[in-house]
């Protein structure tokens, strides 16, 4: 096995892959720990096993599935295996024709799942399927498409799934291993102690910032605007127990539906709903993001209600509430006066510039109006050279290509960049290289997107992870909820091992 590889597995990875070579497993691997090659050592055993066999190794995002082909490409012999990387963009009839001689193919599932769909070809020589992300292996994706023909075709089968966090919700990873067949889990943290000799001491600070004086008019008009809002819908029967923005767009979907069913006494309740929706959104910009941002979205619902996009909308902007809102916000635009976690963020970089002039940063902010003000900010100091790095376009909403992610990528990687500044785009999988600190502009309640955010740093260097936190705003909530879902998860895939295995055992006893 190790003459074949280009670069020599670690302890761990060995031990995962004696694991995975005889049982479809789920890794749970930190970011930056190498399920790669995990992959790759699984790969080269099932070659050898059916020389004549393919394997498929599938990920959410083309720039992903073509990072696994170059990590394949750099770590096995030039001559090995024929593989190539699927896509739309190549003709179907051209993908049936490369399907028949390529065999190792990297491909996005819904590549796969299409021409499945077209029986372009089968998956019946299929001996290794690999799951990247694997959380995102649940009903009504692609994903769990290309594992059902894969189960139903395939002669030889292997599944391997990898993720760094499969989530905090049981059903949901029991539903996961459900879908992979799985029968084995293999977990580490960066605290295992096979895992932590490889792996560099990462400093963790929590900064707190003070919620302004003059934020707390705005807050207190739309928190009244929100509350009138959220008590109709209690007193009508629409709404138990808490408002937020999952019970409410629980309740939209719901009410929607009594719509479409022809109850249009539910229509009342919809428009409530989309009020207290927005006027939600409205708060946790100017709790936890930028003024500027805020004033974007007041800005958009002005355009729409002129627009008459919506009742709700023009609703929202004929209020007094709003209208008070909007006065306040400019005034304090006009003095220049944005979310203290600009200033607090831009000095802790400034800081790390200074001390590191070759120091590499990752900020990650949840909104992409957000990045490009942050962005905009630290590029007032000419030491720092930060650049947006974004999803593509969607609607309205201008993004980055994936040829345009690629280059902001390899700017950073080459030092014409030493901050990026991120949305959720770069927390999953990508080939972004080492950096000295990880900043999230706000906290995340998700475990999943935190793990995937902390994992890009203390890998071959000591690293920094600092999170900004708006005291006595939803930051320090969800501060604390990423926190428990973290703990809460390693508890359940403990639980859910010893599921598998005494279902295992059960197995072997009826065999007998």
């Amino acid at each position: 096995m190790e003459e074949i590889l280009n670069s020599s597995p670690r302890d761990y990875q060995k031990a995962i892959f004696n694991t995975a070579k005889d049982n479809n497993t789920l890794v749970i691997l930190p970011t930056g720990t190498g399920k790669t090659m995990i992959a790759l050592m699984l790969s080269v055993h099932r070659k050898k096993l059916y020389p004549q066999s393919k394997i498929l190794f599938l990920a959410p995002t083309r720039p992903l599935a073509e990072q696994h082909l170059e990590y394949f490409k750099k770590n096995l012999p030039e001559l090995f295996a024929e593989m190539n990387l699927f896509t739309g963009a190549i003709d179907a009839e051209k993908r049936q024709k490369i399907w028949q001689t390529t065999e190792i193919v990297f491909s996005t599932p819904q590549c796969i799942a299409n021409d499945l769909d077209n029986k372009l070809y089968n998956l019946n020589d299929v001996s290794l399927l690999i799951i990247d992300e694997a959380h995102r292996c649940l009903k009504n994706y692609d994903y769990t498409k290309v594992v059902e023909h894969y189960k139903n075709q395939s002669c030889n089968q292997r599944i391997l799934g990898l993720t760094a966090s499969p989530g905090h919700e049981i059903e949901k990873v029991r539903q996961i291993a459900n879908h992979l067949d799985i029968s084995e889990i293999e977990v580490r943290t960066r605290d295992s102690e096979d895992v932590r000799p490889y792996l560099q001491e990462r400093d963790f600070q929590k900064i707190e910032v003070v919620f302004p004086p003059e934020f707390m008019e705005i807050h207190s008009l739309l928190k009244k605007y929100f509350d009138a809002k959220v008590n109709l819908l209690k007193e009508k029967g629409y709404l138990t127990g808490p408002a937020n923005k999952i019970t409410l767009l629980n309740l939209q979907k719901r009410l929607s539906m009594q719509i479409s069913t022809r109850n249009f006494a539910a229509m009342h309740g919809v428009s409530l709903t989309a009020q207290a929706i927005k006027i939600s959104h409205a708060l946790e910009l100017l709790e936890t993001q930028t003024l500027s941002g805020l004033n974007d979205y007041f800005q958009t619902l002005i355009q729409q209600s002129k627009e008459k996009k919506s009742r709700a909308v023009q609703a929202i902007v004929k209020s007094p509430e709003f209208t008070m809102a909007s006065l306040l916000l400019s005034r304090l635009l006009e003095k220049n006066i944005d979310h203290p976690k600009l200033d607090a963020l831009s000095k802790l970089i400034n800081d790390e510039i200074a001390t590191n002039p070759n120091a590499k940063i990752i900020v990650f902010a949840q909104f992409r109006e957000t990045v490009s003000t942050i962005a905009e900010k630290l590029n007032e100091n000419p030491k720092i050279k930060a650049k947006i790095f974004i999803g593509q376009a969607k609607k309205s909403i201008s993004g980055l290509s994936q040829k345009e992610q690629k280059q902001v990528i390899d700017d950073f990687r080459e030092g014409k960049l030493n901050v990026l500044c991120a949305t959720s785009i770069g927390e999953e999988g990508l080939d972004i290289p080492e950096v000295n600190a990880v900043i999230f502009y706000e906290p995340i309640p998700s475990a999943i997107r935190k793990i995937q955010r902390a994992g890009r740093t203390a890998r071959m260097q000591p690293g920094k992870l600092i999170i900004l936190v708006t005291k006595n705003t939803r930051d320090e909530i969800h501060h604390y909820a990423s926190s428990a879902r973290e703990r809460k998860m390693y508890k359940i895939i403990k639980l859910l091992k010893e599921e598998i295995k005494n279902k295992n055992n059960l197995n072997r006893y009826i065999q007998k």
